[in-house]
């Protein structure tokens, strides 16, 4: 049993440790912040350390890194090094059925989403020497009244831990949220998607990009799309979100090639017709999930953040940077409070909840967006108005992607500005085709 906890309140945070539940993104970064303060940093993390590992097991769905996320990393020095790895996505490309090709713009010139392919723990953490990194601890359960956690390693042993602090960032099937739904007042949601995802990969052709890298590609076909990323290597991840139904209507390698004919014919001489059959079938469609709770913390000794929190499915580009951003909000809670974390933790709930619940429903509504309306005249004249508007009056009318992507406003508050401005815009496109305009 190791004790790192102290039971004095008036204690610096030189003297209190920090056990940080999930080495991945947020945990990680956390483990930055806390140990930049001067804590004592426990990080666990239940798989093996990548670094050591032969095969790294994982999805690759690429990862959008915008402003919210980067002030993060900004925040403790590490924005330069993961941006340099990135790859700048300017616009959406939108491939008709005939392969004609239309660029749609995220923002403003300058304006632009940075695409990082799939980052497991930014191993930054490690650089500070009050930071400790624990791999292969698969935690069991945690004690609400004394915050002692047990974790199982990998030899089978079982280790006691005690922190003055618990942060959960253990994903979306978080373990440390299930002590959570047992406390009275809990409220939890969860939400399968009916439509599943699957990835296939586009190869360089002579050495270069077969497509144009710098845009994020979509093919819209209502009821299903697939989209395609850049990687470093010069390949594609081709991702296709559909209903799992239909997934099952596609069961031999004809099938795929049929289907892809009749709604993604220029992708096939692109990917190639033999690796399609193929990987098509490699891996089955996976799940995607949303999840909602409230409150983020129990009393002053644990937190939830990142998925374990709110898992939202990736239509926004925003799930990294909601997580990066429950980092720098809590870090400037911190400094509000001055690191009480019976003041904190409440704290952090209050103001966090509704900006994650509101890019939880965003992300939701951004799919049937992306598959769907941007194949409308109608969206497309929405989305002029909208930014003619917004270089008229640039402070008073914000586009909601650009208010998502581009500011810290929160999340919330960019939902009610949204809603005002769409009422606003309606009534001038009514008035203009009114007066026929």
């Amino acid at each position: 049993t190791m004790d790192y906890s102290t039971n004095d309140s008036k204690s610096t945070s030189k003297n209190k440790v920090v056990a940080v539940v999930g080495g991945g993104l947020v945990g990680a970064l956390n483990a930055c912040y806390f140990a930049k303060r001067g804590f004592q940093v426990e990080v666990f993390e239940s798989r093996e350390d990548i670094r050591q590992a032969k095969i790294v097991k994982g999805r690759s769905i690429n990862l959008a890194l915008s402003h919210r996320g980067r002030q993060a990393l900004k925040q403790v020095g590490m924005e330069d090094t993961i941006v340099s790895k990135g790859i700048p996505m300017h616009s959406r490309m939108i491939h008709s059925l005939n392969g004609t090709q239309s660029p749609i713009p995220y923002g403003k010139k300058g304006q632009v989403t940075l695409l990082m392919q799939r980052l497991d723990t930014p191993h930054s953490a490690e650089t500070y020497s009050t930071t400790k990194l624990n791999f292969a601890h698969k935690l069991l359960n945690w004690s609400t009244e004394t915050g002692a956690m047990t974790f199982l390693r990998a030899d089978g042993t079982k280790e006691e831990i005690q922190a003055d602090l618990i942060v959960g960032c253990d994903g979306a099937f978080s373990a440390i949220r299930k002590q959570f739904l047992r406390q009275s007042r809990f409220n939890f949601s969860q939400t399968y998607i009916p439509h599943g995802y699957l990835e296939l990969t586009m190869p360089p052709i002579n050495g270069e990009f077969a497509m144009k890298p710098n845009y994020l590609h979509i093919w819209p076909r209502n009821t299903f799309m697939m989209i395609a990323l850049p990687n470093l290597d010069k390949t594609f991840t081709c991702t296709l979100f559909m209903p799992f139904d239909e997934f099952e209507n596609v069961t031999t390698g004809d099938q795929v090639i049929e289907f892809f004919q009749k709604y993604f014919p220029d992708t096939i001489p692109l990917i190639g017709a033999d690796a399609l059959k193929r990987d098509y079938f490699r891996l089955p469609a996976q799940a995607m999930v949303s999840v909602k709770c409230s409150p983020y913390h129990l009393s002053d000794k644990c937190v939830l953040m990142g998925d374990a929190a709110h898992a939202v499915v990736p239509f926004y580009g925003q799930g990294m940077n909601a997580g990066f951003e429950d980092c720098l909000v809590f870090n400037e809670i911190m400094d509000q409070l001055n690191e009480d974390f019976s003041a904190v933790l409440p704290e952090y709930t209050r103001v966090r909840v509704p900006d994650d619940h509101a890019i939880a429903d965003l992300a939701m509504y951004n799919y049937v967006e992306m598959r769907s309306h941007v194949n409308s005249k109608w969206f497309l004249f929405r989305k002029y108005v909208d930014n003619t508007l917004h270089m008229i009056m640039p402070r008073t009318v914000i586009p909601l992607y650009t208010m998502v992507t581009f500011t810290r406003t929160r999340y919330h508050e960019a939902v009610k500005r949204w809603h005002w401005q769409d009422k606003v815009r309606n009534d001038i496109v009514h008035s203009s085709l009114y007066k026929g305009l």
